[in-house]
């Protein structure tokens, strides 16, 4: 039997924040998205060099530091005219922000917290409004508002059938627990848009959604169907080639969409999570108090037992991290319970890919993850 995580030599020892496992991977994930465009090895090293280990506000307070810096470069080198440049920082600055509120959320009343947020936001934006084609904001009806998102024009005809009459297959994605629709540039909207996949990526209910205020909901077809419904609708779409991917949680939320879903021509878990029953609360990153994740989090409400998982029909992949702390085993269980067409695509830690959602590896994961796709999606 592989033994879990915990009880073997990992193949990526910290090297930073070696006594504090929130610290060092969070520290990967920021610098993970140097992949496509939303860290640069430097800066994210002599920045976490002068964060005190375990300290949020240090955290907090040397990452602000560093996205204001990035901004201001940026926004001089946008009204100097120099669109690269300042696209390319923007898009930077928009995530070391993200990652300056991540630790805070157990005070959800801290100014911080939006502060940051929507500085995020505003520089992404930015930077959007500077790719050719751009990206563009968008925002799809629901229930009494609307789910805010981007739209990405895939470049080229895109892989499969459809490409001779100008439809291109999109991709749905959306984060997880902590992760905003922004963050999912770097987390697979950059990596499917070059390869001719139209995008949308979309904040659905939950807490790290500060604009909307909507809680977490574990009826996740009920926040996809819009989505699709909308997708479907759009010049250039594909309505037979729309395909779901979810991240981190978002790997649970979206294989329970494609449960009763059944527009959708494929499903994409990373990583995949059968029964949030079984994680704790120390199990999530950063403070936050019992109450708050018992709320979110009800075993038999964010489950894909009692025959959920067995609904899906389309084919789906189910990605695992060897070195995944958080969600040791659940991706085998997902899988196992699938009667569609199936694949388990396992990452280890010694192709520097083992972390949770495979951190610091998004060339090498969505790569795989993509080719798949495309061979799927070749009908």
């Amino acid at each position: 039997m592989v033994s879990p995580p915990t009880e073997r030599v990992s193949a990526m020892q910290p090297v930073l924040f070696a006594e504090d496992k929130q610290f060092w991977y969070e520290t990967r994930r920021v610098l993970g998205h140097a992949a496509y465009g939303g860290a640069d090895t430097g800066e994210v090293l002599a920045t976490a060099q002068r964060i005190v280990s375990g300290d949020y506000d240090s955290w907090h307070d040397e990452w602000l530091a560093t996205a204001e810096r990035i901004a201001r470069e940026a926004e001089s080198a946008v009204n100097a005219g120099h669109r690269v440049s300042g696209r390319d920082g923007l898009l930077r600055a928009s995530n070391y922000y993200r990652c300056a509120e991540f630790f805070l959320h157990g005070q959800p009343d801290d100014p911080r917290i939006d502060y940051s947020y929507e500085q995020s936001v505003a520089c992404f934006a930015q930077a959007a409004a500077l790719f050719s084609p751009p990206v563009e904001p968008v925002e799809i009806p629901f229930e009494p508002a609307a789910l805010h998102g981007y739209f990405y024009r895939g470049a080229g005809p895109g892989p499969g059938r459809g490409a001779g009459h100008g439809l291109l297959p999109t991709i749905v994605m959306h984060n997880g627990l902590d992760g905003p629709a922004e963050e999912m540039h770097f987390f697979g909207a950059a990596a499917a848009a070059e390869r001719g996949y139209n995008v949308v990526s979309f904040d659905g209910p939950g807490p790290a959604r500060h604009r909307d205020g909507l809680p977490l909901r574990p009826d996740w077809e009920n926040v996809v169907t819009p989505v699709v419904d909308w997708a479907a609708a759009r010049p250039g779409v594909d309505p037979y080639r729309i395909a779901l991917l979810g991240v981190s949680l978002g790997g649970y939320l979206a294989a329970r969409a494609a449960a009763f879903e059944h527009r959708l021509a494929a499903c994409i878990a990373v990583d995949g999570i059968y029964d949030l029953g079984v994680i704790t609360t120390s199990g999530f990153p950063g403070p936050r108090s019992e109450s708050e994740v018992e709320r979110m989090l009800r075993a038999d409400d964010y489950s894909l037992g009692g025959g959920v998982a067995e609904k899906i029909s389309c084919p789906t992949l189910i990605c695992e991290a060897e070195e995944d702390i958080l969600f040791w085993g659940q991706p085998q269980q997902v899988y196992d319970h699938l009667t569609c067409a199936r694949t388990l695509m396992r990452f280890s830690s010694a192709e520097g890919a083992g972390a949770h959602c495979h951190s610091g590896a998004q060339r090498l994961a969505f790569g795989r993850i993509y080719d798949w796709l495309d061979d799927t999606l070749e009908m």
